[in-house]
């Protein structure tokens, strides 16, 4: 099963991912509450609010959504540390004020990865700094 980030959900909305979709058959697709977040205020931003409202809510309702928990918390911390460990400063004392996102990781990209791991599901995402997270707490990653 995949987990489609923000920018495949829109795609999917938008009928540009359809022919990848019929040439997997029937797999499973989902997506994660925070893209559902993402995509409403992309939505109020837009200057066609009320249909792309709808566009969001028709859509949602027909896919398959994860939320977060408890453990999906426990994954993004230790996701988190893991790029902080790896990318991040090697001098513990700079790292206390460091931030993740001077290193181009987003939080909410780093829990729709989270849940992504939690669920043992494929993201889809063409995001470079996720696809840099290949193989960490078990991240797998594809590009559509």
């Amino acid at each position: 099963m995949y987990l489609l980030d923000t920018t495949h959900c829109l795609s999917l909305i938008w009928g540009l991912i359809d022919e990848k979709l019929q040439s997997l058959d029937k797999v499973l697709i989902s997506a994660c509450v925070i893209s559902y977040g993402e995509l409403i205020f992309g939505a109020y931003k837009s200057e066609r609010v009320s249909d792309n409202l709808q566009e969001v809510f028709d859509f949602w309702k027909d896919i398959i959504v994860h939320k977060i928990d408890d453990d999906t918390a426990i994954i993004y911390g230790r996701l988190k540390n893991e790029i902080l460990e790896g990318f991040g400063p090697k001098d513990k004392h700079k790292r206390r004020g460091f931030a993740i996102e001077s290193l181009g990781y987003k939080d909410n990209d780093l829990w729709i990865a989270s849940v992504a791991i939690q669920h043992e599901l494929i993201l889809v995402s063409a995001d470079n700094d996720i696809i840099r997270l290949i193989g960490i707490e078990g991240l797998m990653v594809e590009n559509w």
